[in-house]
């Protein structure tokens, strides 16, 4: 499958992806700190405006696996071109919406365009490059995808108070365009062969991802009539059991649990998930806190955020010679202590903490947050051969995308149960925003755990 000679075009592969995973990651966070601004305009409580997040972050996590079918049957190119339409598309309708219904309506239609952008277009470089320049090149194209949840806080506040919300859906239009026009010209057009889809599979995995993302937004919105939450609970614990006897029962299932066999994969997956359990709600948390909490203006609050995408390009030349150096057991089981250390110390801001603490902390949340997620993406695709790395490649991808949305709805879940305990001790709003703050860092502390399971020689040919 892989290119010895690739074309002068399809040198330029992993721009696309580059900027395929800047689109996606940007619209997965732009919203941050525009969520009050959206608030006022629909009669919405700020903090119960998640959803708005979720349903994008969780339709990103159900259509992943039918974006690998998709490509290999008819092609990346093709498949990727079709992707970034729709996620334009989407992005209209979004500026386009009137309420909270259209809103997360046009969030489903953009996100099932951006399933398939980043999943299809790193297919094509697992395709297009041996496995000891992945290291290399995926240290290259997840910068973007690391300045998005970084640069989408600032460019949604300072978009929400000079213009309106609008804009932050409006200004991808012209990416999307341009992503066309360059996929068009570099893209390659892999294939690979597919057996018949599985729909049945696909039912049973998608459902019981929606009812257990239910059961979290139930629960941080206030409704906790546990009646209604123990059986969305059983339901999704059904679905999933059906779909492993389904799974067992198939030749070509929507999602290869055989996958699970390749030790490093299994690692880096879980570790990836239950990490991002912890650090995916910060994004969320931070600015919520800032406005709300602290009363800053949507601008200040994103622009907060913004010393750390500067040292996420900064430490990008280094990781290889960490990776290297330390070896990848080494490396992500010390930097998910560091950035459980760093949580736990941004719950003790206040609104008259000095600006360069705030600094300080967003540099060291910067840098160690790109090392964390380019080890834990490579050390997942480390052992996968060509004919598992359509199957891996979703499964690294669906995980990723899981761990967001559930990471934004355990953060809202904590938010509101700490919110409640205190108003019931007369405590105040920062207070709840501490504890959860303590409560993620504890969590991510306790991620780093799975990581003790890799070999000291993990990895090495990724590196190499």
């Amino acid at each position: 499958m892989i290119k010895e000679n690739p074309t002068v075009y399809e040198r330029f592969l992993p721009l696309v992806t580059a900027i395929a995973m800047f689109m996606q990651s940007l619209d997965g966070t732009i919203l941050n700190t525009s969520l009050p601004s959206i608030a006022k305009t629909m009669n919405y409580s700020p903090l119960e405006m998640q959803s708005v997040i979720v349903s994008y972050t969780l339709t990103l996590a159900l259509f992943i696996p039918l974006s690998g079918w998709l490509s290999d049957k008819f092609g990346t190119k093709r498949m990727f071109i079709l992707a970034v339409f729709i996620f334009t598309l989407g992005s209209l309708f979004c500026a386009l919406s009137v309420d909270l219904l259209t809103l997360n309506l046009s969030r489903i239609l953009q996100a099932i365009g951006g399933s398939m952008m980043v999943p299809i277009a790193r297919l094509a470089i697992l395709y297009q490059y041996p496995r000891n320049q992945l290291l290399k090149i995926m240290n290259y194209i997840t910068i973007p995808g690391l300045l998005g949840p970084v640069i989408g806080p600032s460019l949604g506040g300072f978009l929400s108070d000079n213009f309106s919300w609008h804009w932050i859906f409006l200004v991808n239009l012209p990416v999307g365009i341009i992503g066309m026009f360059m996929a068009w010209k570099i893209m390659p057009n892999y294939k690979n062969t597919v057996g018949k889809f599985d729909v049945l599979g696909l039912v049973y995995f998608s459902l019981a991802l929606v009812f257990i993302t239910l059961v979290m937004e139930l629960g941080s919105v206030g409704i906790n009539h546990w009646t209604i939450l123990l059986g969305l609970t059983f339901l999704s614990g059904l679905l999933f059991a059906l779909y492993y006897r389904h799974f067992k029962r198939t030749s070509n299932p929507i999602i290869n649990l055989n996958l699970f066999k390749i030790r490093t994969l299994r690692i880096g997956l879980i570790g990836s998930l239950i990490t991002r359990f912890g650090i995916s709600g910060l994004p969320f948390l931070l600015p919520l806190m800032m406005q709300v909490g602290f009363g800053f203006s949507a601008s200040k609050a994103g622009m907060m955020l913004l010393p750390s995408a500067l040292t996420t390009i900064a430490i990008k030349p280094w990781i290889v010679r960490i990776v290297r150096h330390f070896g990848y057991r080494n490396v992500l089981i010390s930097n998910t202590l560091f950035l459980a250390v760093i949580i736990f110390v941004f719950s003790f801001m206040e609104k008259e903490t000095p600006l360069m603490y705030y600094i300080l902390l967003m540099i060291a949340y910067g840098a160690f947050t790109s090392i964390q997620m380019t080890a834990m993406n490579t050390i997942s695709l480390a052992d996968l051969s060509d004919d598992d790395a359509s199957g891996g490649n979703s499964l690294l991808a669906i995980m990723q995308q899981l761990s967001v949305s559930f990471g934004i709805s355990i953060a809202a879940l904590v938010l509101s149960f700490y919110k409640d305990w205190l108003d019931f001790y007369h405590g105040d709003l920062v207070s709840a925003f501490h504890l959860t703050l303590i409560t993620l860092a504890v969590l991510t502390a306790l991620s780093s755990l799975t990581f003790t399971k890799l070999k000291k020689g993990d990895g090495e040919k990724m590196s190499n």
